[in-house]
């Protein structure tokens, strides 16, 4: 009766039924059932204010500061009311409908699904963007944006470049400028904010869409703008909550404990636990409890209320660490905080809590652990860790039962992971989370068409050649049953691998843009690609 449970083993070399298997509902889907609207209404309510960075940035500086004396120019005034997501900037080019537009499809117990339309001109686009990409040149990527330069799947995909060449701020310009296009082509019933408006990740037209907010979310939380890169992560969750295509479940809890939103997110937990088993993933597990603990020390609290908030955080922290041992050491590692003699010599939390765990399960610990290790580095969190760790190996020493009966839930649930979850760590930039991908070869249904999804200790930057290397594989061919010849040829790729991405490196710290004649793009800004 688990909505969220991990599929049954297949064999590691027969990908393709690893992968429909893993779309069955008996897999960890994430899927809801029977989940009411209005539960939903109150975790995912966006408000427009809220998706302006400036914003937040107001409230932490001043509106001077951030501000200063900008004043809109006439020329792209005309488009700034009524976007929402980003401004225009007088850098960019002009705006023209590139062929992009968005359709209803039908509306059904008050939601609206709709999608995105590419025109005749567009998929035209399309097929010169995929042509430019096999070239293996970003040149000709450029090239395409100057002549086009709101072609959606060109902008992120220089984005990225410029990305891995440590250039964040076009990078972030490239993603901010696919958003505004995007916007413009919104249907005029789609909304941002209901929550009812629903867009089908199946459909390779939606995926671009997708995909800009994930990396617009991530650009924020880096500048600082942890507040809203929550309301994005919100908009993307509402978008299709069922199938939540990008596992947004997995990162909201991290901006909810970055903007202090304790409540909202014991609310969240309290709303979707019992539909879609919350507890099962280690970032809530952790993260609920880390919510009550910081609830417990706030000074306007009756202390009668900070003694049971105190006490749940202490069960509940208690609870995650013995069903998810394997966190707990690479969480110390990242805090450089070295453990005790007891800690480290005891077998529950020793190497076999980290060797023990499947792959599905080091995926998700890992993720959690690499992006939330420093909401754990407050002295009084560690302080409360280190009391919760020794009442733990108390419980484990006196025979507790919920050890083992955890230890056999281990072993059931967390066999292999879904495609959603496997997205998400693709684009979550965290190595360690990546390294722990099965080996899979190709995704049928990837996150851009260009994009297959990943195999173990796969960088990055690995992953971008891959979009632009079609036959780029990594696995170097099938699996082999000898332990011993997986091992050796494992070395042997590895090593090859890193060549590889030393000469990837150094060809793109050579890249030189080259512009195409002035005469080709008569709307072209003189100061675009300065």
């Amino acid at each position: 009766d688990l909505c969220i449970c991990f599929q049954r083993t297949v064999p590691d070399d027969n990908i393709d039924l690893l992968l429909e298997n893993l779309e069955q509902p008996n897999g960890l889907s994430l899927q809801s059932e029977n989940c009411g609207g209005s539960d939903r209404r109150s975790v995912l309510h966006v408000e427009h204010r809220n998706l302006n960075p400036e914003t937040e940035l107001k409230k932490y500086f001043g509106a001077r500061a951030v501000l200063g004396d900008q004043r809109p120019r006439h020329r792209n005034r005309q488009f700034q009311s009524s976007n929402w997501m980003t401004a225009p900037k007088d850098s960019w080019p002009r705006h023209s409908r590139p062929g992009l537009s968005m359709t209803l499809l039908q509306s059904q117990d008050g939601i609206q699904y709709f999608t995105f339309e590419h025109s005749r001109d567009y998929q035209q686009l399309q097929f010169k963007f995929l042509d430019a990409v096999e070239s293996m040149d970003p040149n000709n990527i450029v090239a395409l944006l100057q002549l086009n330069p709101y072609h959606i799947d060109s902008l992120l995909q220089l984005s990225d470049v410029f990305r891995i060449q440590e250039n964040q701020e076009m990078a972030r310009d490239l993603i901010e400028r696919a958003l505004y296009s995007l916007e413009c082509a919104f249907h005029p019933l789609f909304s941002l904010t209901s929550g009812t408006s629903r867009l089908d990740y199946l459909r390779p037209e939606n995926r671009a869409f997708y995909l800009a907010l994930y990396k617009h979310m991530i650009f924020l939380e880096k500048r600082g703008c942890p507040r809203t890169a929550l309301e994005y992560c919100k908009l993307i969750l509402s978008l299709d909550p069922d199938s939540d295509p990008l596992c947004m479940l997995l990162i909201i809890d991290f901006l909810m404990l970055r903007t202090r939103e304790y409540q909202a997110l014991l609310q969240l937990y309290q709303d979707w636990e019992e539909h879609r088993n919350l507890s099962q993933l280690p970032n809530f597990a952790f993260s609920t409890a880390l919510s009550h603990f910081h609830l417990s020390k706030q000074e306007d609290m009756d202390p009668e209320e900070s003694d049971k908030q105190r006490q749940k955080a202490d069960l509940m922290l208690q609870n995650a660490l013995i069903m998810f041992p394997g966190v707990l050491m690479p969480l110390l590692d990242l805090c450089s905080v070295q453990p005790d003699a007891a800690v480290t010599s005891h077998s529950f939390f020793g190497p076999k809590s980290q060797i023990g765990q499947s792959l599905a399960l080091a995926e998700l610990t890992a993720l959690y652990v690499g992006r939330t290790y420093n909401v754990w580095r407050e002295a009084g969190v560690m302080l409360w860790l280190e009391q919760s760790v020794r009442e733990v190996l108390r419980r484990v020493d006196a025979k507790d039962p919920l050890v083992e009966d955890y230890q056999n839930k281990r072993k059931q649930r967390y066999q292999s992971a879904p495609r959603n979850i496997h997205r998400h760590v693709l684009l979550c930039e965290i190595k360690e989370a990546i390294s722990s991908l099965p080996l899979v070869r190709n995704d049928p249904q990837p996150h851009l068409k260009t994009v297959p999804v990943g195999a173990s200790n796969e960088s990055t930057l690995s992953l971008f050649f891959r979009s632009l290397l079609p036959n780029f594989n990594l696995q170097g061919g099938p699996r082999q049953e000898d332990d011993m010849e997986v091992a050796r040829a494992g070395h042997e790729l590895n090593q090859e691998v890193n060549r590889l991405m030393v000469a990837m490196r150094d060809m793109l710290a050579n890249i030189r843009f080259q512009e195409p004649p002035r005469e080709d793009n008569p709307y072209r800004d003189e100061e675009e690609w300065d």
